[in-house]
């Protein structure tokens, strides 16, 4: 990966949360895994986890004090994707805006793009 585009730019508000979720599930130090799998109604869907090691293929990166690990594989798929975090009255969660996504479920979870439609799933 080029050192000008990021493949994940994480936010700052996005990266406080995930601190917070790492010390309370006593997580401190591990690495933020952004991942795609198929599946959701468009037939890719996002996911995160935490992580202890970084695998031989793994692209990283470190933003505010986070390590960020991506697949080489999902890479592509990813570049260029904002993830923020939204506090409302309703409740936070996470938002992702994907670049390359050009569909998307109204669960704003699961997506395509144009080299790659996954696996969709029948929504009802």
């Amino acid at each position: 990966m080029t050192s000008e585009k990021k493949v994940i730019n994480l936010s700052e508000a996005a990266s406080v949360r995930v601190k917070e979720m790492q010390k309370h599930n006593e997580e401190e130090g591990s690495f933020l895994r952004v991942t795609i799998h198929g599946g959701g109604c468009s037939g890719l869907s996002y996911g995160m986890n935490f992580d202890q090691s970084q695998g031989e293929d793994d692209y990283i990166d470190e933003q505010h004090g986070l390590k960020i690990l991506v697949s080489r594989e999902d890479a592509p798929i990813l570049m260029g994707t904002e993830i923020d975090y939204k506090q409302s009255l309703m409740g936070g969660g996470f938002t992702i805006n994907n670049p390359n996504a050009i569909a998307s479920c109204g669960c704003g979870t699961s997506f395509r793009t144009a080299k790659v439609e996954g696996t969709p799933e029948v929504c009802e």
